[in-house]
Order: structure tokens, then C-alpha cells, then sequence
């Protein structure tokens, strides 16, 4: 039985091993060629002496933290928007009344949609220039177009929490919904027979059953709000910007001695994602455990 067990094993680790070895070589030899030139090790530019400087200078500088906040004032944030109404459209979408299946298609629509194109389509309709602002101001909505709710290159990053809204809250929703449709109403009609109001059932039964999916999805969510930038390169403002945003502008700028700080700015990039996965399988196996 043991032999048959490590057989198995073996059998598995080697079905893996495929995509284990790309993701190995493409993530983690980025990963170490990254930190090489974070930390001055850039042989092609004459850069052949190791030093932290580069982690110094960006950790003391105000910009850096106020891109780190903002990074996680929208990662966070949209994470928690994301969860709530995706968790609320799977309790209503789990039920089958007239036209749950087509609210059901129409909620996965933007699963495949690029976040580039949801990006684009904020930008043709909510900026000041917009569809919307147009439209209001010839209804004599709007004295000019210009009076419409600054919601693109603003404060409060509102277009661009729109876009991640657009696309995660199916990606949560689904998972979550695909749980609720496997345990059915059974325990729910055990609750409601002890006399368990519509809140003691979602709390008691519903949430339970659920968390393991939410968090594991959220994680995720988090992880790609915090890491990407395109969304945010074409809606966030120009000052200040979230840290992935300043390390792209670092990267690709004419200086290339600016390499080594935009590498730093990837690293702590990576080290948060890592801390959050970290995070996510301990609070995983405590729920499992």
C-alpha cells in the first residue's frame, strides 16, 4: 500500500512538472534577476558592486510611501467592495426565478473582457468629456461638461476602482456561487425550522460554508489590485501614483541608472504578494484544520 502510495506521488509530481518548471524559471528567475539589479548588480551598466542604497533611498523617500499608501488604499478597498456585492449577487443569483439564468450569464460577461477594455470604455464614458457628461449637458442637465463629477485622474482613484469592480466582483461571485449551488438549501431549511432568522442563517450556515472560496479568491483579487499598473497608468493621476505605476515610469525611463530603483520597487512589490500568500495559507489550513 505505502509503495503504491509513493508511486502515486511520484506519478503526480511528474504530471507537474511542466508547468512547475516554467513557472520556476519565468517568476522565479525574474525574481532573482530582479533583486540582482535592485541592489546595484547591473554588470551591462557598470553597476558590479552590491549595496542596499537603492532600498534606502526609496524607503526614505515621501513619494515612495504616499504610492505605497495610495497602492493599498485601492488594493484594499477594492478587495472589500469586491467581496461584499459579490457575495451579495451570488446569495440572490442562487436562487432560480424568472431570468436567473440570463442575470446569471450576463453577471460572467466581464470575466473574459480585458481590464484594459473596461479601462477604456470608463474613459469614453465618465470623464468630463465623457458620454454621460455630454449626454446630461444636452439634457440641460449640466450647465457645461465640465460640471460633471470629476470620477477619472481623481483623488479617490473612482474610475479606477470601477474597472476592478467590473471585473473581480464575477470573478468572487461565481466562486462563491458555486458553493452555494452545491450545498443547496438543506441546511438553511434545518436552520429555519429552529427558528433562525434570515441573518443567524447567513452567519451560522451560509458563511461558514463560503469562507474557504472568499478568501481564497479575495487573496487573489488583492495580490493583482496591489501588483498591476496598467488600469492605473491610464486612469490614476499623473502625482501622486501607485507604487507599481512609479516603478513602470522608473523602468522605462532614458536614465538607466534608475534601473536599480525600479527593480527595489518591484522587490517590495513582491515581498507584500508573498506576505499576503503566506497569509492566505495559514489562515487556509486554520479553516481546514
Amino acid at each position: 500500500m505505502r509503495h503504491l502510495f509513493q508511486s502515486e506521488c511520484v506519478r503526480i509530481w511528474l504530471m507537474l512538472a511542466p508547468a512547475l518548471a516554467v513557472i520556476l524559471l519565468l517568476f522565479g528567475g525574474g525574481v532573482v534577476v530582479g533583486f540582482q539589479q535592485s541592489i546595484g548588480y547591473v554588470p551591462v551598466l557598470g553597476l558590479t558592486t552590491p549595496t542596499l542604497r537603492h532600498y534606502g533611498e526609496i524607503l526614505s523617500d515621501q513619494s515612495f510611501r504616499s504610492s505605497l499608501l495610495l497602492t493599498l488604499y485601492i488594493s484594499v478597498t477594492g478587495t472589500l467592495l469586491a467581496t461584499m456585492l459579490a457575495v451579495m449577487a451570488a446569495l440572490v443569483l442562487r436562487h432560480r426565478f424568472r431570468g436567473s439564468g440570463l442575470a446569471t450569464m450576463v453577471f460572467q460577461l466581464p470575466l473574459p473582457a480585458p481590464h484594459l477594455v473596461a479601462a477604456a470604455g470608463i474613459i469614453m464614458l465618465l470623464t468630463q468629456s465623457g458620454l454621460f457628461a455630454r449626454m446630461l449637458y444636452q439634457l440641460g442637465g449640466l450647465a457645461a461638461p465640465g460640471d460633471f463629477p470629476a470620477l477619472v485622474y481623481d483623488r479617490w482613484q473612482v474610475g479606477t476602482l470601477l474597472v476592478y469592480l467590473w471585473k473581480e466582483v464575477p470573478f468572487i461571485g461565481i466562486a462563491v456561487l458555486a458553493v452555494l449551488k452545491s450545498v443547496g438549501n438543506d441546511y438553511e431549511e434545518a436552520a429555519r425550522t429552529l427558528g433562525a432568522n434570515a441573518w443567524q442563517r447567513f452567519r451560522y450556515i451560509l458563511l461558514p460554508l463560503i469562507l474557504p472560496s472568499v478568501v481564497s479568491t479575495s487573496a487573489i483579487v488583492f495580490a493583482y489590485m496591489f501588483g498591476s499598473f496598467e488600469v492605473r497608468l491610464l486612469l490614476g493621476k499623473r502625482h501622486p501614483t501607485t507604487l507599481p505605476v512609479a516603478a513602470y515610469r522608473a523602468y522605462i525611463d532614458p536614465d538607466l541608472g534608475r534601473r536599480p530603483e525600479s527593480m527595489a520597487m518591484g522587490m517590495v512589490i513582491t515581498a507584500v504578494v508573498v506576505l499576503l500568500l503566506e497569509f492566505y495559507r495559514r489562515l487556509a489550513r486554520k479553516m481546514t484544520g
